[in-house]
């Protein structure tokens, strides 16, 4: 028998797993890391981190799986993205790296936009505006505020890119990556040299790894340190993955055009595979090629959803629970007695992509009880989702239903809510580990034991439940949703024009 290892590293943790070949999850383990925020919506994580918590989660999830680590034949990891990180030439990390919910670099992201470079038609159709979330910016700003930094750097590279040096020692990128986040095109040109040249930053493409490789192909092996650190033999392929939300995809079974995914945690993002493609504004992409050959994908995301109710649950303390909070707003009728959340908590992604915008809790009275808010913050994110379907409609983009994987997938009532404020079935397969099952298919396809990701996809993942929108609930919260599309450019002029 041949099995697989995968990690995923995510916001708040990595976990890492063993599948077998007809997608199995057979031993699990996670391992928290911290995050530092402060002021300007900064937020930061030690790579450190992320390489301890691969060690410990590997190790404890072989053992917990019970196969023998000579067995394993290939591993594949996801990880957060735009997570950009600055290392030397022994590939440790001068600073702590930039996590990719953070967004200082607004500044420089509207310098990225205002070089109109062609690069840029890939998102938005070239009307911008660029994300303070993405490679450039983030490379842009540590040369602007820290240049001795940005000058000592030797790789400026990503999570995925780093963990991928640890185990191979190899500088190598995803394509899946690249084609997210660092304007790389893959049918046009590949690296963003132009853009480069004109923000006064060429040196930068010497500092991106040597190669990219697309999700599926085999970077090499492990290391001597790597295996003896991870307790496996030398010989075990390491295979390129991704962003976790884009391998996510893969773990879900969404793979042909028409389809929709959205892959949910401490965010969430929506992916619509196409034929063709397709640019537009308020729509990230369309990518050619960085998760199946000759396929596209559109993009939309919020940047903080899972990551509300985590702040939710410290505001409130040890008194919150999420079992009784979850009933208690199950019992509340759509509206949640005059709640209304705007779910910009660390700015907007999409329609808007404006990383000033701010959350916002309006009608609030003192009748109002945490669980009233609790419910109007999914609402809240299931509004943001159905805007971001309705852009993505707009750009000629639409689908009958949505599959949806992570930590959204765990609820019932926020399953339901995303049903009926957007108006689609949403599937949710037998296995919600999206990104983790993403990987031990490509893991598997590296390791040429399935002929291709479709394949692998037909064979390990599993259909589960489909939760249907209620009529009577989506006529109420088509009125809702009207007042939440009116807070944002409410909002605007108070707490969105300025850096807070």
């Amino acid at each position: 028998m041949s099995y697989f290892l995968t990690a995923d590293g995510g916001t708040e943790s990595l976990r890492a797993r063993v599948y077998d070949l007809a997608g199995n999850c057979l031993g699990s383990k996670a391992v928290p890391y911290t995050t530092q925020f402060s002021a300007g919506a900064r937020a930061e994580q030690n790579p450190e981190d992320w390489w301890t918590a691969l060690v410990e989660a590997s190790r404890g999830a072989i053992s917990a799986s019970g196969v023998n680590p000579a067995d394993i034949a290939a591993m594949a990891c996801a990880t957060t993205s735009c997570t950009v990180v600055a290392l030397d030439r022994d590939g440790d990390a001068l600073r702590p790296a930039l996590l990719w919910m953070d967004v200082r670099a607004h500044a420089e992201a509207d310098a990225v936009l205002a070089t109109g470079d062609a690069a840029l038609q890939i998102n938005g159709g070239g009307t911008g505006p660029v994300s303070a979330e993405w490679m450039i910016p983030k490379a842009l700003w540590l040369k602007r505020n820290e240049p001795e930094i940005y000058a000592a750097a030797h790789t400026i590279c990503e999570y995925q890119d780093f963990i991928t040096l640890r185990l191979t020692g190899e500088r190598v990128a995803s394509l899946d990556n690249v084609g997210l986040r660092w304007h790389h095109r893959n049918r046009n040109g590949g690296w963003a040299t132009s853009l480069l040249a004109k923000l006064g930053m060429s040196e930068l493409e010497g500092k991106w790894p040597d190669r990219v490789l697309a999700p599926g192909e085999v970077i090499g092996t492990l290391t001597q340190l790597a295996a003896q650190a991870l307790g496996l033999p030398q010989s075990v392929k390491v295979v390129q993955g991704g962003a976790d939300a884009l391998i996510g995809i893969i773990g879900l079974g969404v793979s042909q055009p028409g389809q929709l995914a959205m892959i949910t945690g401490s965010s969430h993002l929506q992916f619509g595979v196409t034929r063709e493609p397709l640019h537009a504004p308020g729509v990230w992409g369309a990518y050619a090629d960085i998760v199946y050959p000759n396929r596209w994908i559109v993009e939309g995301g919020q940047t903080s959803t899972g990551s509300i109710v985590n702040w939710l649950k410290r505001f409130c303390g040890s008194s919150f629970d999420f079992a009784e909070m979850n009933a208690k707003a199950a019992a509340l009728p759509p509206g949640a007695d005059g709640l209304i959340v705007q779910d910009h908590f660390q700015g907007n992604r999409t329609p808007y992509t404006d990383p000033l915008s701010r959350g916002a809790i309006i009608g609030l009275t003192l009748a109002h009880e945490p669980h009233h808010v609790f419910r109007a913050i999914m609402e809240g994110i299931g509004f943001g989702t159905r805007s971001i379907l309705e852009a993505f409609k707009s750009a000629g983009y639409s689908s009958t239903e949505m599959t949806i994987g992570g930590g959204a997938s765990a609820s019932p009532l926020w399953l339901q809510i995303h049903a009926d404020t957007s108006g689609l079935p949403v599937k949710v397969p037998a296995s919600p580990d999206a990104p983790s099952t993403g990987s031990a298919i490509l893991a598997a396809y590296g390791a040429g034991l399935v002929p291709s990701i479709d394949a692998g996809i037909e064979q390990m993942v599993r259909p589960g439940t489909t939760i249907d929108p209620r009529p009577a609930e989506i006529a109420r919260y088509e009125e809702i949703y009207a007042q939440y599309r009116a807070l944002y450019p409410a909002l605007k002029t108070v707490a969105g024009t300025r850096p807070c």
